[in-house]
């Protein structure tokens, strides 16, 4: 027999979990580089931009066009870390809270 309520229950325990993982993801951090250490940027796991570090070397007239695509570069790596290491950190935390079910998308969820 399907029990509604204790399904009602495990959803309920599934929100306030998932919003416990999202709000730490604030402190989950990952850092890329690009142009060989040139470019560093620092994320959180809410892939917002924490840091932006440039070497002195690049801070000249005629590296302007080099230094943005470094800078995009960077800025690109560190958001597709900062998404994995997330998603990875929100696995952990809903593990066995989430049944196994084929074709279920919880893309929604940053699952």
């Amino acid at each position: 027999m399907f029990d509604m309520a204790g399904m009602m229950g495990k959803m309920k325990d599934l929100q306030e979990k998932m919003k416990q993982a999202q709000d730490q993801l604030q402190y989950l951090t990952a850092t890329a580089e690009s142009g060989g250490g040139l470019v560093k940027a620092t994320a959180n796991g809410q892939r917002r931009l924490l840091k932006l570090e440039i070497d002195d070397s690049l801070l000249q007239p005629q590296d302007r066009d080099m230094l943005a695509d470094l800078v995009v570069a960077a800025v690109n790596k560190v958001m597709e870390e900062a998404a994995a290491k997330a998603q990875e950190e929100l696995k952990k935390t809903t593990s066995g809270l989430i049944p196994n079910i084929p074709g279920l998308d919880l893309g929604g969820f940053g699952m």
